[in-house]
Formats: structure tokens, sequence, C-alpha cells
């Protein structure tokens, strides 16, 4: 199933407070902590995406697809400065946000330096993928936002949304470029083994550390708490499980996933970002 969805580029600013940053999910610090580690990839990873796209929209003749690419960088962008600002907001409650950051931004920037670019395009690809089924998780079970801190839950409904929207966009370039080949398939599935394993590979290190230095580390309640909402329930991570195999399924497109009526959320969710402004100013 491949639909044309025309992502929009919206600048957003969610004014995030700052006494919270460390603590603003309802289930506790654990679980603010899980989500706020996953932040720290976003803005380099998001440049990286854009990268690796734009170094092939070029070959793009498609007209709603070169739209949707211009569409694609420009939500990325805005993601990437978004969650910035929450990086640094980290960083100031005492998280090492800035070397962690630095880290995954010295792996990326080897990443570009050492391989081909069609492999940069496959790891986007699948990337986005991961992205994707952990934004449509989120979508599907609201009580894994619950009734948080209206801010950061407006930020992460605003993300998993227009990954949404974008998600098959990087993986129609690459469809483009390789074409519908054995060697395209093959690249496009080891990306995303090998890119599964390396984000959890830092992800989990990075939480407990960062739970550590809010003096969460011998919580026991609160951990528990945070691996229920991850694998338990809701089960963030468990509920994405099922569409991470999909990408394996030969003639496999991001759409085959249909959740497009999210998107119909985007206006109320745009109506609660401009009230909150209002009150905030």
């Amino acid at each position: 199933m491949n639909m044309a969805i025309l992502p929009i580029r919206r600048d957003l600013k969610f004014n995030l407070p700052a006494d919270k940053a460390t603590d603003w999910h309802e289930a506790g610090m654990h679980v603010a902590q899980f989500f706020n580690t996953m932040s720290l990839f976003f803005p380099v990873g998001e440049r990286f995406f854009i990268d690796s796209v734009r170094a092939f929209r070029d070959q793009v003749t498609d007209p709603e697809l070169k739209k949707a690419v211009t569409a694609f960088i420009g939500q990325e962008a805005m993601h990437g400065r978004e969650h910035e600002e929450l990086n640094e907001l980290l960083q100031n409650a005492g998280v090492p946000a800035v070397a962690q950051e630095k880290f995954v931004l010295m792996l990326l920037n080897n990443l570009q330096k050492y391989t081909p670019k069609k492999f940069q395009l496959a790891t986007t690809v699948a990337l986005e993928h991961l992205t994707a089924i952990l934004a449509d998780s989120l979508l599907r079970n609201p009580q894994t936002l619950g009734d948080s801190d209206p801010r950061f839950v407006a930020l992460w409904n605003w993300h998993a949304l227009e990954e949404t929207e974008h998600k098959a966009v990087a993986f129609d370039v690459y469809t483009k470029v390789m074409g519908k080949t054995l060697p395209a398939y093959l690249l496009r599935t080891s990306s995303l083994v090998i890119a599964t394993t390396i984000f959890l590979a830092i992800l989990y290190p990075y939480y407990f550390e960062n739970v550590r230095r809010k003096g969460g580390l011998f919580n026991l309640k609160g951990w528990i708490t945070s691996f229920r909402y991850q694998w338990g329930n809701p089960g963030t991570l468990r509920q994405a499980m099922g569409d991470w195999f999909d990408w394996f399924k030969p003639g496999f497109h991001p759409w085959d996933h249909d959740n497009r009526a999210f998107l119909e959320q985007i206006d109320a969710l745009l109506e609660t970002v401009t009230e909150t402004e209002k009150n905030a100013a």
C-alpha cells in the first residue's frame, strides 16, 4: 500500500517548563527519564536523516515525492530544534545530555565519513521505521503519556504524529535509488537489525545513568513502573515488536501499517499548543 500523504512543516514551540524536565510524567521520574533519554538521540539523528535523504534528492523525479522530501526535511529540522531545547533543560538539570549527545554525534559522523551514501540512506530508512512504529505504539495507547504535564505530552504527540505523516518518505527515496532488488532488500533488512541493536545498546546505559543522576538508582518501584511502561502495559516497546518484524516481509511498505486516521488529531493538537502558549503569555 503506497498512499500519497504529503507531510506539512509546522513551526511549533512548546516552551517546556524547566522545573519539570526530569520528572514530567504522571508515573514518575523513571518513566520521564526513559523518554528524555530517547530525546537525546533526536537532534543529531534528525540532522543525519536530513543529510542522508538530501544526498539523493536530485535523483527524485516524481513531483509529489520531491514535495514530500522538502517537507520531510522541514519536519525533521523542527523536531531537532524542539528536542534540542529539551536536551538543554536536561543538561541544566544535571543530566549529562551534552556528553551523551556528543557520543551519538561521533558515531554518526564516522558513519558519514566511512560508509557509502546508500548505506547511510538505508540506515535512515531503518531508523525511520523504528521511530514510526514507536510513534504508532504511543498514539495507539494514550495511557502511555496519560495525564502528564501537558506541554511534554504535546511535544511527544506532535513528534509521533509527524513521524507517522512522513514515515514513507525516506523509504520511497530508497526504493527510487535502490530499486526493488534482492541487494536492496538485504541492505534494508540488515540495516534495521544493526541500527536497532546499536540504538538499544546506547539507550539503556544512558537511561540507567540518567536515572542515577537524579537519585533513582535504588528505587525498585520506579524501575518496575518504568519497565511496565516499556514492556508490560501499556508496553510502548512491546507493542511495536510485531510491526518491527513486518519490515522483513518482501515487498513491505510503511503504509502497509495504515494508521493515517491518527493524523486527524493534528488540528486538535495545534489548538492545544496555541492555547498553552496563550496561557503561558
